[in-house]
């Protein structure tokens, strides 16, 4: 499965939201999309195998939880498709920074 085609969905989208904040148990994760999306723990485990399949989420047991984490391996791909794009943000980018520098000289003249 294409990254963006995991990241078409809006509940692995969240799992991975919610992910970014540190490491959740399956249990917690599944209570907050359930109470969210409205759909069964099952499909819930569904989203987390194709998250942790396609590189998106990593798993390691401790005692009888799971605890899941955001895999940065999946991201990878995200960026290497992003790097095509990047000459279109980066000269805005580089003129945000000089105004802010130009900014924060101006500040310290005052």
């Amino acid at each position: 499965m294409h990254a963006f085609d995991v990241l078409g969905d809006p509940v692995r989208r969240r799992i991975l939201e919610l992910l970014a904040n540190g490491e959740l148990t399956a249990g917690a994760i599944g209570a907050t999309i359930q109470a969210e999306f409205s759909i069964s723990q099952p499909a819930v485990s569904q989203h987390l195998k194709v998250l942790r399949d396609n590189g998106f989420a990593s798993v390691r047991p401790d005692g009888q939880r799971r605890l899941y984490a955001v895999d940065g391996r999946g991201m990878q791909d995200i960026d290497n498709w992003l790097a095509g794009f990047r000459q279109f943000w980066r000269p805005h980018l580089d003129a945000l920074a000089t105004e802010v520098a130009r900014g924060k000289r101006n500040r310290k003249g005052e």
